[in-house]
């Protein structure tokens, strides 16, 4: 791919079956909003960015009135071009705009924090999760440096966006060159999910929604210490979903409750699982949810100024 290179796709209401998976409405007066795509390698944000230097992916729908931004963080082994984009779509026809940020995924906090590595800290997952967020140097065993980290990677990726598309408004979400989160939700899948939660819990962030958020733990049959911390985001702008077939579904309960979810904002999901996929991936995937989507990104709309 070439450096800097910008793959600009328009989606309209001609699109074949295949590029557009979601059945449109049949109001005659429904208009499909044409949606922009971007991919941007994080390299050409910050140079000092190596590893993981896949594209971050960036939709929205240019005619649309301004509304707020979803980072989205994808899960283990997660390629953003090939991210969830029917759950992009129902974000953005609520007003949204959408970064499916590139970031490194490829080692999990459940296969590096466990054996002998948990038993020597039980805060390996906290630690772990730190380090990968916001770059602080704190565990050997991964290779995540300062420059890596998905707050950083954010940070210049929308600084680059102020300047590439000056007549975008990016700057919206921006605030003293720092990101105004109050106009920012982030969601996340699995790995994603879990360093999501663990942002929303040490930055007042606009909501956050965590996908099948993870199963860390500070012992066996023990989760994770960092979940019952105090959380800096409000407890009412929390919100999570999983498949109650996911193997690890009654652990992903289990820290739901213990992070202060109220039950009303924790979706169990149970319908069937589409063939050929996971069950792990079904609230992320599968479209027959699209009610649950329209709940979680209610709020798209309304910019804070």
């Amino acid at each position: 791919m070439l450096t800097g290179f910008i793959f600009l796709s328009l989606l309209s209401a001609c699109t074949s079956a295949h590029q557009n998976e979601t059945a449109l409405p049949t109001d005659p007066t429904f208009i499909e909003p044409t949606i922009s795509e971007l991919t941007i390698l994080p390299s050409v944000t910050d140079r000092r960015v190596s590893a993981a230097d896949i594209p971050h992916l960036i939709m929205y729908d240019p005619n649309a009135a301004q509304g707020k931004l979803l980072l989205f963080l994808p899960g283990t082994n997660g390629i953003p071009e090939r991210g969830p984009k029917d759950l992009f779509k129902a974000a953005i026809s609520q007003g949204y705009r959408v970064i499916n940020l590139s970031y490194i995924n490829t080692q999990a906090v459940a296969r590096i924090c466990r054996g002998e590595n948990l038993e020597n800290d039980k805060a390996c997952t906290e630690k772990f999760r730190t380090q990968r967020v916001f770059g602080d140097q704190l565990i050997s065993f991964i290779p995540d440096e300062p420059q890596d980290a998905i707050l950083n990677r954010f940070e210049k990726l929308l600084t680059h966006l102020v300047s590439l598309n000056p007549d975008g408004n990016w700057d919206a979400y921006l605030e003293n060159g720092q990101p105004k989160w109050s106009n920012i939700t982030i969601a996340g899948q699995s790995q994603g999910g879990g360093m999501a939660a663990f942002m929303a819990k040490k930055i007042n962030i606009n909501r956050v929604i965590t996908f099948s958020g993870g199963w860390d733990f500070s012992a066996p049959q023990k989760i994770a210490e960092w979940y019952y911390n105090d959380s800096v985001t409000p407890r009412d702008r929390w919100y999570g979903v999983y498949h109650s077939q996911e193997p690890r579904a009654q652990t992903i309960d289990e820290t739901y409750k213990a992070m202060g979810i109220p039950d009303n904002h924790i979706y169990s999901l149970n319908r069937n699982v589409l063939e050929g996929r996971r069950a792990h991936g079904q609230g992320i995937r599968n479209v027959d949810y699209s009610d649950i989507w329209d709940v979680l990104f209610a709020d798209g709309a309304s910019l804070s100024r």
